[in-house]
Formats: C-alpha cells, sequence, structure tokens
C-alpha cells in the first residue's frame, strides 16, 4: 500500500469487517488521518473525459500523445499532463504488441537530399478478406515526407503493374531521384528493370534479410497494419479499397506524425515546399558492399 487510495480502502476495510476506529485503522496502515479524510476538490472534467474516449474510440490504436495533438487541434486548452491522467484514469492505456528485436550491424549511411521525391520506398503488406480469400497492398512512401503516395490492394500484382502504377504516380507527382525495395519478384522482373532504365530513375535493392535498410516504408506498413489491417473486416476489393483509400488520406491529412513533431506528412510536405530546405538530414542505414544497383542486375542477367 503505498498509494493514498490504497491506503483509504484498508482503512476503510478495516473499519468495516474488523470494527476498528480511525485512529486505529490509520496507525495499523501508516496512514495520516488528514490524508484519509482529504475530499478531492478537482473537478470531474466530464466534457473534456468525454470527448478523450470519443477520440480513443475513434484511433484505438492511438497513445495519450497523438490524442493530445487531436484536442489541441480543436482548441483543448489543457496540458499534455492533465491529457495523460484522464487518459490513465479512464482505462485508455493501448497494449502494445510485442515484437521480436533482432541484432544490428556496422553501416553506412546513403545521405538524401531533403526535399520532395528524393526517394521512395515500395513493399507489400498482406492481409485477407472475410472470406479467407488473401490479397495484397503496394505502399509506396515518400522517405523525407513520410507521405503516402500510393496504397494499392489487389488480390495479384505483378512486375508490370508495378510499373504501370509507377508510371502514373510520376505522371501526377514527379519524378523520384532513387526508389528503394527489397528482392521481391516483382521488384526484380524484367518490366521493372526496363521500366527504371527507361525512365532514368535509380533503384536499389536492400541487403537480403534486412527489412531495417527499408525503415521508413516498413515503418508505414506497421502502422497500417496495427490502425487499420487488424482493427477491419474485409469483405471484398472493393471494400478494401475504399477503406484503404480513406485511411491512406487521414494518415497524409489528418493523422499526426511523432517523427515530424507530430505534424501531418502534407503539412510538413508544405513546409519543405515553402522553405526550400529542412534541416534534419536524411540518411538511411545500408551495410557497404551490398548496394545492389539495376545496372548490375542487367550485367548479371
Amino acid at each position: 500500500m503505498v498509494g493514498p487510495a490504497a491506503k483509504r480502502e484498508a482503512v476503510a476495510h478495516l473499519q468495516a469487517v474488523m470494527g476498528l476506529s480511525e485512529r486505529r485503522a490509520c496507525s495499523f496502515v501508516g496512514a495520516d488521518r488528514k490524508m484519509i479524510r482529504y475530499q478531492s476538490r478537482r473537478p470531474a472534467e466530464m466534457g473534456l473525459r468525454t470527448r478523450l474516449r470519443d477520440l480513443a474510440n475513434e484511433r484505438r490504436r492511438f497513445g495519450y500523445r497523438r490524442l493530445f495533438i487531436l484536442l489541441r487541434r480543436e482548441g483543448e486548452p489543457s496540458g499534455i499532463n492533465r491529457i495523460y491522467r484522464l487518459y490513465r484514469e479512464e482505462g485508455l492505456t493501448v497494449r502494445k504488441r510485442r515484437t521480436r528485436r533482432r541484432a544490428v550491424g556496422t553501416r553506412a549511411p546513403i545521405l538524401v537530399q531533403a526535399r520532395p521525391n528524393a526517394r521512395w520506398s515500395l513493399d507489400f503488406v498482406h492481409d485477407q478478406f472475410a472470406c479467407g480469400r488473401r490479397f495484397r497492398v503496394l505502399n509506396i512512401v515518400d522517405d523525407v515526407t513520410r507521405e503516402c503516395l500510393a496504397a494499392i490492394p489487389d488480390t495479384s500484382i505483378s512486375g508490370r503493374r508495378v510499373a504501370r502504377e509507377l508510371t502514373d504516380l510520376i505522371a501526377e507527382r514527379g519524378k523520384p531521384d532513387m526508389i528503394v525495395s527489397d528482392h521481391g519478384t516483382e521488384f526484380t522482373s524484367n518490366a521493372i528493370l526496363a521500366w527504371s532504365k527507361d525512365h532514368r530513375v535509380e533503384w536499389h535493392y536492400i541487403a537480403p534479410g534486412k527489412p531495417m535498410q527499408n525503415g521508413y516504408v516498413e515503418s508505414f506498413n506497421g502502422r497500417m497494419r496495427d490502425e487499420l489491417l487488424n482493427e477491419s473486416l474485409f469483405f471484398g476489393l472493393d471494400h478494401a479499397r475504399s477503406a484503404i483509400a480513406e485511411w491512406r488520406e487521414d494518415f497524409n491529412t489528418a493523422r499526426p506524425h511523432s517523427s515530424l513533431g507530430y505534424q501531418t506528412p502534407a503539412a510538413f510536405a508544405e513546409v519543405i515546399a515553402a522553405t526550400g530546405s529542412n534541416t534534419a538530414p536524411i540518411a538511411q542505414p545500408t551495410p557497404n558492399g551490398v548496394t545492389e544497383t539495376v545496372e548490375a542486375l542487367i550485367a548479371a542477367g
């Protein structure tokens, strides 16, 4: 019994069950009688509690920091300490999913200019419909602004489909300096090798079995799985497309991103476009001697 609440409960139990006086019960527990009699004058704050619960129910995988940012956007003047206290009292703590940590070796950074379209990252994430049929989502992320440029769900996505989606995305947004991906068959196909050569886009392949070298899109995949895929039941491809498109729009324009100072990716991109530079350097870790380019793969056949 190290807290006032526990000591009050112990004193009340001794008085009710054992029939002890308040003085003797406090002496056994080691509590001050003034503390036992104290009545909190703190306001109930029911409106703030209700709004906090509503936001936590809408975004069940958000912690108190992101909920605090959302409340601030709505004009709530309370500080983060008060929000954290109410967050704990309401029992809204998000249960962490345990992950296995892996050893990481020495790496050398690849420096990237801090501007949009400096580098894109590609990767797939898998899920299944309510009927059990599996589908996959092609995620394309801008490593600097953290924007999700595209999230394309389908039951089958080939290398030619990836090339077509990249062509459409470049027509809309502009050409990137570099694209990073793993050694998946879709990314090492002849269609992708020919596309990168025709469009003069450098394609960087991470080392086999080292997903941490593609950390930006891997982190995005984790957020998508935690906040959308694990929380939703998809009844078909159309349902998955609409839900993923809605979540992607929310991720870019409404969700606070911790690595961007709790700005949204779209707002951060506007800041970079307005200032023309970013103080935080972008460096992607990669081991020496394992970088594979498109030219090397073509030469190797």
